[in-house]
């Protein structure tokens, strides 16, 4: 009878400790959301918030503030982080670079064209409709590289080759996207606001919309746990224990480009979220991919809360978008990383 060989495990943290990691960052996602409840320019006490999600009141104005400003902000940057955090370990794993991101791949880059086109081309003016536009550019983009990087292909496809398609199509939208924007004022008005990356001004039918595709995504990125750990060791190593590596990374890959359009269709491009969330996860947690994805889906949306918190404070009663206190936030902490020299591939 032949052996079966099984792919090796990688090293796992010590008992109890990675349990006690997901709950202190369960426990952190949940003061994050009721912090993004109750703080705001308008100073409510927590009774209020409470009452507003209990018993609301229509004609009470502080219930207002709640329900049609604050849930669905708060509501937009769950699903946005449950989104980016684990499709940074995607992009990190299937490329096996720890500077992979979303935006390596031209997902980014393929929305923000798409919604310059809508914009542009076909004079559209809701943030109902980019979310439709950005995730179907998102998705061309993917095709675009996968094609590109050859994966399905009969040739294997490499990490490197993906991640070289990613730049050049990046480079290569972006230049379309900016040539657009340079002949057409009226279109780089309306993108402005949407390419920062923001929570502010999206409802909760965007909410709803972004759900499905979002919560899709993540049973699938769950379950490519075995899967990252077997390409981490290399292709050859994958394929000698059985695993179909073309197939594996199409899989993978069809999780990433869900969560990432469904991501930058909702709240923009938003930057260093899907970077540094995996490398800090991965510094708790080690190099296990089963653990990272949960643990990265619970990290990333506590950021990016946080981080719109922030935003709405420090510059009150003006507000800083997201995508800049993550930008600002995740550059230190992410040159910090790579000053301790933590990447762990």
């Amino acid at each position: 009878m032949t052996a079966v060989a099984t792919v090796p495990e990688p090293p796992r943290t010590r008992r109890g400790a990675g349990t006690a990691t997901t709950l202190l960052t369960a426990a952190a996602l949940l003061v994050a959301v009721v912090a993004s409840l109750a703080v705001g320019p308008r100073a409510l006490p927590p009774s209020v918030v409470l009452d507003a999600l209990t018993a609301f009141d229509p004609t009470n104005a502080d219930h207002l503030v709640v329900t049609e400003v604050r849930l669905p902000r708060t509501l937009i940057g769950l699903l946005a982080g449950l989104a980016l955090g684990p499709a940074g370990v995607l992009a990190q794993g299937l490329t096996r670079n720890p500077i992979a991101e979303p935006g390596i791949l031209g997902l980014n880059t393929g929305a923000a064209l798409a919604v310059v086109l809508a914009i542009g081309v076909l004079g559209i003016r809701s943030l109902t409709a980019y979310v439709w536009f950005g995730f179907l550019g998102a998705g061309l983009a993917a095709v675009v590289v996968a094609g590109v990087a050859g994966i399905g292909g009969r040739s294997a496809s490499s990490p490197a080759t993906l991640a070289l398609a990613g730049a050049a199509l990046t480079a290569g939208l972006g230049s379309v996207t900016t040539a657009v924007l340079l002949t057409d004022p009226d279109a780089f008005e309306d993108y402005r606001f949407w390419q920062v990356g923001s929570l502010a001004g999206r409802d909760l039918g965007i909410a709803g919309q972004a759900a499905p595709f979002v919560l899709a995504g993540l049973a699938l990125a769950l379950l490519c746990g075995p899967t990252l750990n077997a390409l981490a060791l290399g292709d050859d190593v994958a394929r000698s224990f059985g695993r179909h590596v073309g197939r594996d990374r199409a899989v993978c890959g069809l999780a990433l480009v869900v969560l990432a359009g469904a991501a930058t269709a909702v709240a923009g491009p938003i930057a260093f979220v899907g970077l540094t969330v995996p490398h800090l996860v991965r510094a708790l947690a080690g190099p296990d991919h089963r653990r990272l994805l949960p643990l990265a889906a619970l990290a990333a949306p506590t950021l990016l809360l946080v981080a719109d918190v922030v935003g709405r404070v420090v510059a009150s009663p003006r507000e800083v978008q997201v995508g800049i206190v993550t930008a600002v936030i995740g550059a230190p902490v992410f040159i910090w990383f790579v000053r301790r020299k933590r990447f762990v591939r």
